[in-house]
């Protein structure tokens, strides 16, 4: 399964086979202005439901979610607002942290599993973040932003699933353009699989994708061993 963030494409600039890999189901949910953010899941199974949005209107007329569910996992591709561009995108972004946390414990108090792959704007840690003391205030890495990450793993529970396997330094997922900030390897780790604890318990192994370069960020692979119980319900 492959989760996509910031595909940018309305349904009449997709008519190219790339936007259909041989193979896999793909469900899109764009913008409703062009060229700007939208999600997509590439599934080589055909769910048993995709939902479109959370039923928000300012966040989902930006595309940022798209869930498909397989049994009692739920895959999600997400895409959370950035504030760099100034304080009213800081602000939409954390009323978005806040109206998350009441859907996020009813994940986690369910009866479903959920992986949550996605770009989310935040770096958790100082160890995700090469310069991570010019960075205290700015958006990405600002005190509340963090703490909502805090919340999420360890009040919440639920697992950075990367951490979880690898708890390496300098292990990133997206660099600016500007500099030479890939090819000294001066990053954020900003994309994460964020999971249930039992099928966060099922991954395998981690691994940031950088042998080539696509775009700003790298994929984040993870393996997961999964079974009948969770595809099948």
């Amino acid at each position: 399964m492959v989760c996509l963030q910031e595909t940018r494409a309305q349904p009449e600039q997709r008519k190219a086979p790339e936007f259909s890999p041989e193979g896999y189901q793909t469900y899109y949910v764009d913008a409703e202005r062009k060229g700007y953010s939208g999600v997509a899941i590439y599934s080589r199974r055909e769910p048993d439901r995709v939902t479109e949005g959370l039923g928000w209107k300012a966040f989902d007329r930006e595309g940022r979610w798209v869930q498909a569910d397989y049994g009692r996992l739920s895959v999600v591709s997400v895409y959370m607002p950035s504030g760099t561009s100034g304080d009213e995108r800081q602000d939409f972004k954390y009323r978005i942290m806040k109206k998350m946390k009441p859907l996020l414990k009813g994940f986690v108090n369910g009866e479903r599993d959920y992986i949550l792959c996605g770009d989310f704007n935040i770096a958790h840690k100082e160890i995700d973040i090469k310069n991570w003391r010019g960075n205290r205030k700015n958006s990405g890495f600002l005190p509340d932003e963090r703490a909502w990450l805090d919340w999420l793993f360890d009040d919440l529970g639920m697992v950075d699933v990367f951490r979880h396997l690898d708890d390496r330094s300098e292990q990133y997922t997206w660099w600016s353009n500007r500099g030479q900030a890939w090819a000294k390897n001066v990053g954020w780790r900003i994309d994460y699989q964020i999971a249930t604890p039992a099928i966060a318990a099922r991954a395998q192994q981690a691994s940031i994708f950088t042998d080539d370069r696509f775009s700003d960020h790298a994929p984040l692979i993870i393996d997961y061993k999964t079974s009948a119980r969770w595809l099948n319900g």
